[in-house]
């Protein structure tokens, strides 16, 4: 029996441009298909365009924006990658301040690609074990990170738990164990 997220609502940070399409999609239909509420938030209003790869995807609408969100009013947090994406997001301080809120709040955190890029910013990775597109191991590790090379990774040594993964191709893990998490918080 799948675990069910009735009753919780999860946020979705994403840039104005550059999230990975698939991966804010397919975990917005997880969390949706078990009972949760997904909610998008990005820096701006409006839109925010996806991407598939370096292709332009679909664009989908803001729920609230990340200066205006409060972590308070959500009961976890996904992370979608995208080169770009998490590369505008830590530039962003209201973004940033948004994702470290979950962290001093001790909610559940999910991040897969490049997201960890985000992480860093918010300085929230030092002691912590995750994985996430090979190309960020060295930032990690120079954050403080321990790197693995595996498809997800639940780190649960800090105040919250943090759930990784590295790519696409790991999505149906990644929808898996972000469930499995999330549904423990709800509980």
């Amino acid at each position: 029996m799948p675990e069910e997220l009735n009753g919780t609502t999860i946020a979705f940070l994403v840039a104005p441009e550059g999230a990975e399409q698939v991966e804010l999609t397919e975990p917005w239909k997880t969390v949706e298909a078990v009972g949760g509420t997904p909610k998008l938030v990005s820096t701006a209003d409006g839109e925010v365009q996806a991407f598939h790869h370096l292709d332009r995807g679909d664009t989908f609408t803001v729920d609230v924006t990340a200066d205006a969100a409060r972590a308070d009013d959500f009961d976890a947090l996904v992370l979608p990658g995208g080169v770009a994406n998490p590369d505008f997001l830590r530039a962003d301080e209201s973004a940033v301040a948004f994702v470290k809120a979950f962290f001093d709040a001790g909610k559940p955190v999910a991040a897969i690609c490049h997201a960890p890029w985000t992480l860093i910013e918010a300085d929230v990775v030092r002691g912590r074990t995750l994985t996430s597109y090979p190309s960020l191991q060295t930032d990690l590790r120079n954050a403080g990170a321990t790197w693995q090379d595996e498809e997800v990774v639940v780190c649960r040594s800090g105040p919250n738990t943090l759930i990784t993964s590295r790519n696409p191709n790991d999505l149906p893990a990644f929808n898996s164990k972000l469930t499995i998490e999330f549904a423990k918080t709800s509980a």
